[in-house]
């Protein structure tokens, strides 16, 4: 069969319709679609007649299928693929027949070569339409448009996946024949290889073919691929088209590596891996960073084929590494991802040869140099790569230190990312360290010293040693074995090889080998020590005849003698020979040289084995010292405001724990405060934390495991703090109601509690603090056993240990849970009656101690007071009792003491009152009784009191109810009355006006009742003002702190005796010389400041005054309360808030810890930091605030990271731009232009700046306002923008420069034409009572003056003429009408009050 033409295959289809030429096929004519379905039935009908060599008379009719694909209906299309696959099918069929026939004529040949390229071009035509079409179908089924042309889209495209499987399947059975038969036995036009792979390449670029449903038809694509490389040299386009498809379609980098990696594995095409490679390193390093979805698809390249085939890409590394110096941070972390996936799967291990070992440090050093990547995301991904290295224990020892020291180093980077996986950096070397499995510090210096002194003798003992030897018997000294035989080894060859020449006469009389082989051995070592390496090298050859078959001459003779005698000589003298290690000393027949030098052999060695000793611990304890340091940074990460961070933070103590390091108990006590957290990842971080440091204890029985968990809890209580209590309550009451804890561990508690088991006084104290805190998630364990606890724990052993009996009230008031019953429920509160032996036995504890001086019968007592107020029926009976008791038991002590007056002298331990006198302890007892009593008698009537009436009141409500609306179903009620009732009911006024008459009782008595004459408080009224106004007289600290304290809590009983007391209770806060009364008396307002807040008001300002104490205790003390009223809002924040501000640069770390809790609280309020930023400002750049520049930087810096909303930035910058307006001072300037660096300025902020350029201009001429602006500038270019924003800027910058250089102009012509300098502005010293000062007792209490009420003030001020203004700088808020009743930041002087109150202010110089 002839044919007169060839088929060229076209570049596009359009070439077929033009003539190329005589000898070309061109398309005569492209069929209409409606001549389409009668040209196909032509076509199958010669195709049955003919074969696959129809397609010649009827490749028109396909072309015109393909010529018409979107417009001609599905079932056609769906038909001329169905026959064009059964054409290729009989076509492969005939070819498999035909390519072996070696009679094949030129032009059947011909036929079936043009055959071939017809039947390929049109069935890869048709798969790339039906690509095409499925992938805007694809397109449709996002679209929300018709429910049924989704349905229809979805079915098509599932019918034609199938298909796509089988036609792959027939392309890849075409190019597994020898198609080369048909271009007459050359090569295979590319033109025709390109059409098949195409097919591939182009299904490849949907982006869906990475799902798991399509992986038999990524295979296959493979294959047919894999067909292609190695039979029609498809090989440089191959490498071409991948990597422009990985610069093109991001999601083709998985499918190529793993073909990569089959094509280099399976089909021995290794080579395509440099090839490929080598064109991703070629690519230009400018190029890459404006290739977005190119660098992508490189680097998942790269990483994935690291993953699969390191081996190759280890070989072909050197032409990526160029890219680690590239601007693109993906690419480098690719290329570091790489390089981590070779360490782990090829250059691991001990046995790597000399220049693996290269590489391997050379990659490393690599990965280590990009930990201090200038990307964020870069040092992020290289402390993961290290995690996965170090985790797979491919690093190094060597490298060990150098890495940890890294990863703590960043510990302090800015990014969040870069610190969380610095921590689980740290977490993993803990967990695959090679030294010990316990990592204290302390545990290993010991025995490192220990070693390190030993090693020193041993060196010392060796050089005594050498002393005795000639200087000729330590050839190489300072080297080692080692390195001294290397040294040696040419001589000794050399002296070796002649030994196969003439024996020196007499030599042979002079060696005679020893009868042992342990004297061989050491005449042997002598000569080489000696330097006689030819006699040795004889001996040894003798030896090796003579001692055949013994160590370590049993080695058979090889061919090459030398290398023999050469290798026991070298086993000799480098100690590794097991016949050197005998003890006995050296005996035998040997010179004196060789006696001397024998011994040194074994010390040798040991000396060998010491140093590594050393260096391991060495090692050890420098692993020990980073871990500590990391543990401190790492244990200030808690309270970061990124939840992964502080869960990471959490994991890495769980982990420190476990291998015992000493510091981690603080971390770990260090996030008991996160349960509180409102983060619920946090809180379940710190419940698991716990649950596997404590819940999961080793031991083989139940038993031991419980005492393994009570005494790892019994740990963390000592020394524990109250807050550290309260949070491990919650942990385990949350552990309790989950039943997570044993019922072995509450029986060996109770155990350790009654002494049934043996323990310390420590160990019984946690137990009943343990059973308290389980107590609080199930109440019935301390309930069904509290007559244990009240004979074992209150009996008349409790006077030796008020500790104990103090834990022991803790615990059974659990009892009480909660006070106010739930609305709506008539069951009463839980109470025990009164003669109760509970009571009987507190009461007689309380009595019993009073008298005897113990520090901790206080707190015992107050422990006792609360309880008896929580459980008791008619607790203020019980608490009565105990007062007369005790007031009885004072009485006798002070006749005692009139009876003793001629007694010469007065104890320095009491105090005395004219001719009588008490021990200072029982007055402070005495005083501490009564406020306990006191305050818990309000909170006993305002809680318990009050929530029973109202319990009572809505039960007489509920059964006058029931009997109500039993009668109106036998007579209705009048509808007038049932009216009105029903609307008090529904407005809620009966039970509001209920409420506020049991409210009014209260009140009523504890004004007028609790502190008559009548009650038994008024009898110790006249004592706690008589100590609290003679701080002179009763000059103890302790008993003043106890009387101050008192006086708080009885001005809690009555607003009319508080009133009356203020003004002492605050004279002392200011004068007194003790900071305990300081303290209890800041407590004690603030308690005042919440139950009558209108009272305290007027002195808000020495509550501020507080936090300026120069004592430290005090300002924290002060800065607590102040928190909790701020947040409260029971005081109200404008300027005055700058006094906390100045507490961020404390020098107490607990202060600043304080502050930063404040701040931290208030920014969860809406605006509340921003509205006062101002006013803070305001104030601390005053010179008069005496706080120096680079504190207020520091303070700014930590306010202004609370500003994250772009409106509130914007209009910050306005306001301060409008603040230079009205600064008079270049200190002022420069904190208002420092406040503007730190603020991330946008597009509408450079517009604010730019509008009020005015405001600031003439201040540009001062060196450091110019250079913030610069910064504000140089910072918004960096992040980029539009370019007519980028306009704006440079117009600013010019702006800026010319009023900086004209003010430094003007300068200078002022002071030419001037002939004097400039002067200076004035620098107005701080005030005295800006500076902190030691607290004065000069000053008299009636100085000392109640401020008015604020609405009596401005009533005088408004009667009153103004006096003129001075002229004084103010920073008022920026408020343009403040109401009346608000106060400005800063009082001006028609705003003083007319009374002064002349207080001392605190020192600027802390004295405690």
């Amino acid at each position: 069969m002839a044919a007169a033409w060839e088929f060229s295959l076209p570049l596009v289809p359009a070439d077929l319709l033009r003539d190329s030429g005589p000898g070309h096929y061109v398309v005569e004519e492209v069929l209409t679609i409606r001549e389409l379905p009668p040209a196909l039935t032509a076509f199958r009908t010669a195709f049955r007649a003919q074969g696959a060599l129809a397609v010649l008379q009827h490749f028109d009719s396909l072309y015109s299928l393909l010529h018409h694909f979107q417009a001609v209906g599905t079932t056609v299309r769906e038909d001329a693929l169905e026959l064009m696959m059964q054409v290729v099918s009989q076509h492969s069929k005939e070819l498999s027949a035909i390519l072996g026939d070696s009679g094949l004529i030129h032009a059947d040949r011909t036929a079936h070569l043009n055959a071939l390229k017809m039947n390929c071009y049109l069935l890869t035509g048709l798969v790339d339409a039906f690509e095409m079409e499925t992938y805007k179908n694809g397109l449709l089924e996002a679209d929300p448009g018709g429910k049924n042309k989704k349905n229809r889209a979805k079915s098509s495209q599932s019918s034609w996946e199938e298909e796509r499987e089988l036609i792959l399947q027939l392309l890849m059975q075409l190019l597994q024949l020898d198609l080369h038969q048909l271009w007459g036995g050359l090569t295979v036009e590319e033109e025709f290889v390109s059409l098949m792979t195409g097919s591939c390449y182009r299904i490849l670029e949907n982006s869906s073919i990475g799902l798991q449903k399509y992986r038999a038809t990524r295979e296959t694509v493979t294959h047919l691929l894999a067909a292609a490389l190695i039979h029609y040299d498809h090989m440089f386009s191959a490498t071409l088209k991948i990597t422009q498809m990985l610069q093109h379609f991001e999601h083709v980098a998985p499918v190529f590596a793993q073909a990569v990696s089959l094509w280099a594995t399976e089909y021995g095409l290794k080579s395509l891996v440099g090839e490929l490679l080598r064109e991703i390193g070629q690519k230009c390093l400018q190029d890459l960073p404006r290739d977005a979805p190119g660098i992508k698809g490189y680097a998942t390249f790269i990483t994935e084929l690291a993953e699969q085939i390191p081996a190759l890409v280890l070989s072909n590394m050197s032409v990526l590494v160029r890219h680690l110096d590239g601007e693109s941070y993906t690419i480098r972390n690719a290329i570091l991802a790489a390089m981590a996936e070779v360490l782990v799967q090829v250059l691991n291990g001990d046995q790597l040869e000399e220049a693996a070992r290269g590489t391997r440090d050379q990659f490393l050093n690599m990965l280590q140099a990009h930990v201090c990547d200038i990307n964020s995301f870069v040092r992020s991904r290289v402390l993961q790569l290290f995690t996965r290295i170090v985790q797979c224990k491919a690093l190094p020892l060597t490298q060990f230190q150098s890495v940890v020291s890294l990863a703590v180093g960043r510990l302090k980077d800015k990014s969040v990312v870069v610190v969380k996986n610095a921590i689980q950096l740290l977490a993993a070397f803990l967990s695959n360290n090679p030294f010990s499995c316990k990592l204290s510090c302390t545990d290993l210096a010991e025995p490192l010293k220990k070693e390190v002194q030993k090693l020193q003798e041993m060196r010392g003992r060796g050089r005594s040693t050498a002393g005795n030897f000639p200087s000729s018997s330590f050839p190489f000294p300072g080297l080692t074995p080692e390195e001294e035989w290397e040294a040696m080894l040419p001589e000794v060859r050399t002296a070796t090889q002649q030994l196969f020449q003439p024996l020196e006469e007499g030599e042979e009389e002079v060696l005679e080998v020893e009868e042992t082989v342990e004297s061989t051995l050491e005449q042997i070592t002598g000569l080489l020590r000696r330097l006689k390496y030819k006699s040795a090298a004889r001996l040894t050859q003798k030896a090796l005849c003579h001692f055949q078959g013994k160590e370590p001459f049993n080695g058979l003779m090889e061919e090459n003698e030398e290398a023999t005698i050469l290798g026991v000589l070298k086993r000799l003298y480098t100690g590794s020979c097991p016949g050197e290690n005998s003890e006995d000393p050296p005996r035998g027949n040997g010179s004196l040289n060789t006696e001397e030098v024998v011994p040194e052999e074994q010390p040798q060695t040991e000396l060998i084995k010491q140093e590594m000793l050393v260096q391991y611990l060495q090692d050890a304890y420098n692993f020990s010292m980073k871990i500590t340091e990391a543990i401190s940074l790492i244990s200030k990460m808690m309270y970061e405001n990124c939840v992964s961070v502080v869960q990471e933070a959490i994991e890495f103590f769980v982990t420190v724990s476990k291998f015992g390091v000493p510091q981690a108990l603080l971390g770990v006590r260090r996030m008991l405060p996160l349960i509180w957290s409102k983060e619920p990842g946090i809180k379940e971080a710190v419940l698991n934390a716990y649950r596997q440091l404590y819940l999961s204890p080793s031991g083989d029985s139940e038993r031991a495991r419980a005492q393994g968990l009570v005494h790892s809890l019994s740990l963390i209580m000592v020394d524990a703090s109250l807050g550290t209590i309260q949070c491990l309550e919650e942990i385990i009451s949350e552990f309790v109601q989950k039943d997570e804890i044993k019922p072995a561990v509450i029986q060996l508690l109770w155990e350790r509690f009654t002494e049934k088991s043996q323990c310390s006084s420590l160990e019984r104290r946690a137990a009943v603090m343990l059973l308290g805190m389980m107590a609080r998630g199930k109440p019935e364990i301390i309930g069904s056993n509290l007559d244990v606890l009240v004979t074992s724990g209150l009996s008349e052993k409790a006077c030796e240990d008020y500790r104990l009996a103090q834990e022991v009230c803790n615990a059974i008031s659990k009892l009480s849970g909660n006070l106010k019953p739930a609305q709506g429920k008539d069951n009463a509160p839980f109470r025990l009656p009164q003669n109760h032996m509970l009571f009987g036995c507190l009461s007689e504890t309380v009595s019993k101690g009073f008298a005897q001086p113990s520090s901790h019968w206080i707190p015992f007592m107050e422990a006792a007071v609360t309880l008896i107020y929580q459980l008791a029926e008619g607790a203020e009976e019980i608490c009565a009792h105990i007062l007369q008791v005790c007031s009885q038991q004072v009485l006798e002590k002070l006749q005692e003491a009139d009876g003793q007056e001629a007694d010469p002298g007065v104890s320095p331990s009491r105090v005395s009152d004219g001719a009588s006198s008490l021990p200072t302890f029982l007055l402070m007892h005495l005083l501490s009784l009564v406020g306990q009593v006191a305050l818990q008698q309000v909170a006993y009537l305002e809680v318990s009191v009050s929530a029973e009436l109202r319990r009572r009141r809505i039960l007489r409500d509920a059964k006058k109810d029931k009997r109500h609306s039993d009668s109106s179903t036998k007579k209705q009620r009048p509808r007038s009355t049932g009216d009105e009732a029903t609307m008090e009911e529904e407005l809620g006024l009966v039970g509001a006006s209920a409420d506020d008459a049991e409210a009014e009782l209260i009140r009523s008595i504890c004004e007028t009742e609790l502190l008559d004459g009548k009650h038994l408080f008024s009898a110790f009224v006249p004592l706690v003002l008589k100590i609290c106004n003679n701080p002179g007289l009763y000059s103890d600290s302790a008993l003043s702190a106890a009387a101050a304290l008192t006086l708080g809590k009885v001005c809690m009983i009555s607003s009319e005796f508080c009133d009356s007391h203020l003004r002492l209770l605050f004279t002392m806060m200011e004068k007194s010389t003790l900071p305990g009364v300081r303290s209890n008396l800041i407590i004690a307002a603030g308690d005042l400041a919440i139950r009558f807040p209108n009272l305290v008001e007027p002195w808000t300002s020495h509550l501020y005054a507080r936090l300026r104490d120069p004592c430290p205790s005090v300002r924290q003390t002060a800065g607590l309360v102040m928190t909790h009223l701020i947040l409260k809002d029971m005081v109200k924040v404008k300027g005055q808030v700058s006094e906390m501000a100045i507490l961020l640069i404390d020098p107490e770390e607990a202060i600043v810890g304080v502050a930063q809790n404040f701040f931290s609280e208030l920014s969860n309020k809406d605006n509340a930091i921003y509205n006062l930023l101002p006013d803070i400002i305001s104030h601390l750049s005053d010179p008069n605030c005496s706080v120096e520049e680079e504190s207020f930087h520091v303070i700014m810096r930590h306010l202004f990271s609370y500003i994250t909303k772009d409106k509130q930035t914007e209009s910050l910058v306005e306001k301060l731009c409008q603040r230079f307006r009205t600064a008079r001072t270049e200190r002022q300037y420069r904190d208002l232009s420092h406040c503007l660096t730190l603020l991330p300025l946008s597009e509408r902020g450079l517009h604010k700046l730019q509008n009020n350029f005015d405001c600031f201009a003439d201040k540009l001429q001062d060196p450091a306002v110019y250079n913030c602006f610069q910064t504000v500038l140089a910072r918004f270019r960096r992040a980029g923008g539009k370019p007519e924003t980028k306009a704006l800027a440079e117009e600013l910058e010019q702006k800026l420069a010319a009023s900086h250089n004209r003010g430094l102009d003007s300068a200078e012509t002022c002071q030419e034409g001037s002939g004097t300098p400039m002067p200076e502005p004035a620098k107005q010293k701080p005030t005295e009572s800006s500076r902190r000062q030691p607290l004065s007792t000069v000053n008299r209490d009636e100085d000392f003056v109640t401020p008015q009420s604020r609405k009596l003030r401005s009533h005088k001020r408004a009667q009153k003429r103004l006096p003129p203004k001075k002229a004084i700088v103010t920073f008022s808020s920026d408020e343009e009408k403040s109401s009346e009743d608000d106060l400005s930041a800063e009082l001006k002087d028609e705003e003083t009050p007319t009374k002064t109150t002349p207080i001392t202010r605190s020192s600027a110089r802390r004295l405690c």
